[in-house]
C-alpha cells in the first residue's frame, strides 16, 4: 500500500515555492517551509494570503487552511518527517546536488523528493544521492497555484514506482501531470515555448511585425485556442470531418513549407534583446510587473474555471 502523502516540505520559498505552498495548503495538506533568505517567511505568508482568493474562487478543500503552514530555518528539520519534498532552489547544478544529497539523508526513507527545475534533468540532480531511486522532478507551471500542469520524469536512477506515486499524487489534488518518458533539458513546456518564442524574435528581427503585435499575434489567436485544446487535436479539428487524415493529406505540405521558412538560429541575432526590451516598455505603457501580474492571474482564474466545467475529470479533487 502507497503511503499516504499529508505531510509536504517546501524547501526554497521563491515565486514558485510560495506558488506551491499556497497550492498544497488549500488542498488541505500540512505544510512546513524553509528558506534561509531574509523576511522569507514574511514573504511566504504575504504571498499566500494575496493568492487565497483566487484559490478559494478555484475551490478549497474541506479541510484547507493558511493555518497549517509552518516555518523553519533549519532545512533538515524541515524535511525531518516530510511524506513529499518539494524543492526549488536556484538553477545550479552543483546546487542542486549538493541540496537534494542533504535532503536525501535528512528524509525518511519512503518520502518522495521533488524538483521544481525548469530544465536541469534528475539524472544529474540525484547524482549524490544514497537513495536516487525516490527522487524526480515534478515540474510546474508558473504560477503552480493557478496553471494545473504539472511535468513528471525520472532520472537514470529513478524507479518506476516513484514515477507512478508523484503522478497519483499530483492528479489527486487536482493538477494535470503529464509523464515524461525520456530526459530532456527543458523538459516539454518550456521547449515548446521556447520554439514558439524563437519565432516571435525571427519576426521581430526580421522586421515582419513590432513586439506588441507578435504578442497580439499569439495571445488573441492560437493563445485562445491553446488554452482549450491541444495543437494536434486542433489540426484534427482543422480538417474537417476527415479530421486528421485529411489535414495530413492536404495541409500537412504547407505547414513543412512554413517550417522552411522558420527562424533557425540558436543565439539571439545581434540587437534583438534592446528592441524586445524597448518594445516591451511601449507595451507595457507604464504598467509595473505587479499590475501586469494580477491582470495575468485575474483572467488565467476564469480561463480555469471556464476550463474545469467542460474536463473530463474535476479539475480540483478534495483531499483534505
Amino acid at each position: 500500500m502507497d503511503k499516504s502523502i499529508r505531510r509536504i516540505a517546501i524547501v526554497g520559498t521563491g515565486v514558485i515555492g510560495a506558488s506551491w505552498a499556497a497550492e498544497f495548503l488549500a488542498r488541505g495538506l500540512d505544510v512546513i517551509a524553509t528558506d534561509p533568505a531574509p523576511n522569507a517567511e514574511v514573504n511566504l505568508r504575504k504571498y499566500i494570503d494575496e493568492a487565497w482568493p483566487a484559490l478559494t474562487a478555484m475551490g478549497l478543500s474541506p479541510k484547507a487552511s493558511r493555518e497549517r503552514l509552518s516555518f523553519t530555518l533549519d532545512m533538515k528539520t524541515a524535511v525531518s518527517d516530510a511524506d513529499l519534498v518539494q524543492e526549488n532552489g536556484p538553477e545550479r547544478p552543483d546546487f542542486k546536488i549538493k541540496l537534494f544529497a542533504d535532503i536525501d539523508a535528512a528524509t525518511p526513507p519512503d518520502s518522495i523528493i521533488a524538483s521544481s527545475s525548469s530544465g536541469l534533468t534528475m539524472t544529474v540532480i540525484q547524482s549524490g544521492c544514497s537513495r536516487p531511486e525516490r527522487c524526480v522532478i515534478g515540474h510546474p507551471f508558473n504560477p503552480p497555484h493557478m496553471i494545473p500542469l504539472v511535468e513528471v520524469v525520472g532520472g537514470a536512477k529513478t524507479s518506476p514506482e516513484t514515477i507512478r506515486r508523484a503522478i497519483g499524487f499530483y492528479a489527486s489534488i487536482g493538477k494535470k501531470p503529464i509523464r515524461l518518458h525520456k530526459e530532456v533539458v527543458g523538459h516539454v513546456a518550456n521547449r515548446l515555448q521556447a520554439a514558439i518564442y524563437r519565432e516571435v524574435v525571427n519576426l521581430i528581427n526580421l522586421g515582419v511585425v513590432d513586439v506588441a503585435d507578435a504578442d497580439t499575434a499569439v495571445s488573441w489567436g492560437p493563445g485562445l485556442r491553446w488554452g482549450v485544446m491541444g495543437p494536434s487535436i486542433l489540426f484534427h479539428l482543422a480538417g474537417g470531418q476527415g479530421g486528421i487524415q485529411h489535414f495530413m493529406e492536404h495541409l500537412s505540405g504547407p505547414v513543412a513549407t512554413w517550417w522552411k521558412d522558420l527562424g533557425g538560429f540558436t543565439e539571439w541575432p545581434e540587437g534583438s534583446k534592446q528592441a524586445i526590451i524597448d518594445g516591451i516598455t511601449q507595451e507595457a505603457g507604464g504598467r509595473s510587473v505587479e499590475q501586469l501580474a494580477e491582470i495575468r492571474d485575474e483572467v488565467l482564474l476564469g480561463l480555469v474555471q471556464l476550463r474545469s466545467k467542460y474536463a473530463e475529470a474535476p479539475e480540483t479533487v478534495p483531499v483534505g
